[in-house]
């Protein structure tokens, strides 16, 4: 039954990566002034495949756990708003709208992390590396809109 779950949460995982590769980062990305902390470009599908390995195994966990309604629901609730950043962000190239949605999704990914923890504690610490992920993201969307203060939205007609 773990697969089962496993296969579900990482199709779930796949779904919301998808959004990744509709948005390319592009020459528009790298013209950016971004922090010099800013990770080099190969980093980000290492750490995001990782992660959603992680959260894969903590999901299939946790659906085998018991008293695991809560869980589950928040973490549900963290794939649409994960799946809304990058077309905003990347696609729209909103950087403050972007910003209250990776601040919303680090709010669900702490709430899912604190509620995997009560069912499974294996679970919550593969959810870790997701919310620390979040959280230099939640940063780095920060620093690139401060340092970038003229930059002009795209309008979806434009997409």
């Amino acid at each position: 039954m773990f697969w089962l779950f496993f296969g579900i949460f990482l199709s779930a995982c796949a779904a919301a990566a998808a959004t990744g590769a509709l948005f390319e980062t592009g020459a528009w990305y790298r013209s950016l002034n971004k922090p010099s902390w800013n990770p080099p470009d190969w980093v980000f599908p290492l750490a995001w495949t990782s992660i959603y390995l992680c959260i894969s195994v903590a999901g299939a966990r946790v659906a085998l756990g018991d008293n695991n309604v809560l869980a589950l629901s928040l973490f549900a609730l963290q794939f649409p708003i994960n799946t809304l950043w990058t077309p905003v962000f990347f696609g729209l190239r909103r950087m403050g709208a972007a910003f209250v949605i990776v601040i919303a999704m680090w709010i669900a990914v702490a709430a899912s992390t604190v509620a995997f923890f009560a069912v499974d504690f294996w679970a919550g610490m593969l959810m870790v590396p997701y919310l620390a992920w979040v959280t230099i993201a939640s940063a780095l969307n920060w620093s690139i809109w401060r340092l970038n203060p003229g930059l002009v939205p795209l309008k979806p007609s434009e997409l």
